[in-house]
């Protein structure tokens, strides 16, 4: 059964955000149900909504990918999470899970490609992808994240993204206390340190 959501969505490239309401995709065993509290406002969300980068946006496009959010239901497979959950999901929502790169983890590598949280189709029914800025949103279990309760959910969103941008090469390169690191900027990811 599809969900009726309210949000805003750009109707064209370069638009202005105006109310929008649309239906989200059935949900499914492994899903999990979020109504959205916070979402994150990512200059790469400006990008999209202006057709900046060489893709085929979809619209209307709700952009959005620093979501946090509660958990109001789960699916019939779901076991790490449950209602009440404070989650958070960042910029994908689905992979093939089969190939050899999303059976490492790295889904972000997926052979047939990620499922990206907006201005993408649903691998299993086509239907559009949105994001964020909207009341609600349905995810795979999987590209779902437990945010820690005693986190200030009002600044978490920007964790999804710029957080995991800066966190992962340090992590990649087995950076550690007392290894000199130099970060540029104060953007984005320059203030996430």
């Amino acid at each position: 059964m599809t969900i009726n959501v309210r949000g805003y969505a750009a109707p064209s490239a370069k638009a202005q955000l105006a109310p929008y309401q649309f239906e989200r995709r059935d949900m499914r065993a492994d899903d999990v149900v979020i109504r959205i509290l916070y979402c994150g406002i990512c200059h790469s969300d400006v990008h999209e909504v202006n057709h900046d980068w060489d893709r085929n946006s979809i619209y209307p496009m709700v952009p959005g990918h620093e979501i946090i959010g509660r958990v109001v239901s789960v699916g019939s497979n779901v076991t790490q999470f449950k209602q009440g959950d404070h989650v958070g999901i960042g910029c994908m929502v689905d992979s093939c899970q089969q190939c050899s790169a999303c059976k490492q983890g790295l889904e972000q590598y997926c052979e047939e490609g990620p499922t990206l949280t907006y201005d993408d189709k649903d691998r299993h029914d086509q239907t559009p992808t949105f994001g964020g800025y909207s009341e609600k949103i349905i995810v795979r279990e999987k590209f779902v994240l437990r945010v820690p309760e005693d986190l200030d959910l009002k600044g978490a969103g920007p964790l999804l993204c710029a957080g995991i941008t800066t966190w992962s090469p340090l992590r990649h390169w087995r950076v550690r206390e007392g290894t000199n690191v130099g970060v540029i900027g104060l953007g984005g990811l320059g203030h996430i340190r």
